[in-house]
Parts: C-alpha cells; sequence; structure tokens
C-alpha cells in the first residue's frame, strides 16, 4: 500500500517582510499553498506538489487603509472581486523556490501602490516653441510648392 504524502510548508517563525523603510508585512497575512505544476515535467510532476498557490486578503491585511484602498482599486487581473491577490508560482523545481518568487511579486505588486503618483498639471507650449512650429510649416510647404509643376 503506498501512502499519499501531500509536503505542505512547515510553519515558520513570525516574520515581517519589509516592504518600505517604515512599513512592513506580516506573515501571517498571506497563506501559500502547495500545488501541482502545470505543463510538461514527466511522471514526477503527477507526484510532487511544488508549485506555490499565494493567496492575500488584502482587507484582512494589517496594511495601513491608503495602501488597501490603492490595491482594491487596482484593475489587475490578480485581484479578484473580492479583494484577494491570488498568486501561482510554479517557475522554479523546488517549493521553497517558488514560495519566493511568490512572495517577491507580493512585494513588488504591494510596492507599485506605494509610489504616489504626481499629478499631472497640463502646460501650453511657449512663444518661441509656436514660432519654431509655425516656421517649418512654412518650410514644409514651399517645399512641396517646389515640387509643382513648372510653368514656361
Amino acid at each position: 500500500m503506498i501512502k499519499c504524502q501531500h509536503t505542505l510548508l512547515e510553519p515558520q517563525e513570525k516574520r515581517m517582510i519589509e516592504l518600505d523603510k517604515n512599513l512592513q508585512l506580516d506573515e501571517a497575512d498571506f497563506e501559500c499553498l502547495p500545488i501541482r505544476a502545470q505543463g510538461a515535467g514527466g511522471q514526477n510532476v503527477n507526484k510532487v506538489s511544488s508549485a506555490i498557490h499565494l493567496r492575500f486578503d488584502v482587507a484582512a491585511s494589517s496594511l495601513p487603509e491608503v495602501y488597501r484602498e490603492r490595491l482594491l482599486a487596482l484593475s489587475d487581473k490578480r485581484i479578484t472581486k473580492e479583494g484577494v491577490v491570488v498568486i501561482k508560482a510554479q517557475q522554479y523545481r523546488t517549493q521553497e523556490q517558488n514560495r519566493e518568487d511568490a512572495v517577491r511579486r507580493l512585494v513588488d505588486l504591494i510596492n507599485s501602490v506605494l509610489v504616489e503618483v504626481k499629478p499631472r498639471r497640463p502646460t501650453k507650449p511657449g512663444r518661441a516653441a509656436k514660432k519654431r512650429r509655425l516656421d517649418a510649416k512654412t518650410r514644409h510647404g514651399q517645399t512641396k510648392q517646389l515640387r509643382g509643376r513648372v510653368e514656361l
């Protein structure tokens, strides 16, 4: 009789992942579930759960309210309607590497909303720029006029 073994990630000591110098993410805020990787790989791919499914509930996280709102406002396919970020990592052959890759991608996603976008202030072209544009238009028009039929 063969026993079916699924390797689960051992709960490590509670670590904080540093997002910014003032902001940290608790590892308890997300869960990493081992799953079987897709694609080619021979017989081993059917036995080993090396891929990682990372789930991060934005609303229940320890992130500040501002960042939670920004994350939920993103139009990213990895964020479900319920506000759960789902990241599937299966690039590497080992579960540990895939877990690190999934956490890195989550940190990158959160860091993308940490950057405040400076609002664009509309500007108008200066007088010299307008003059250069009109001069270029005049020169172009004269060039085209010279291409016309020659009258004797």
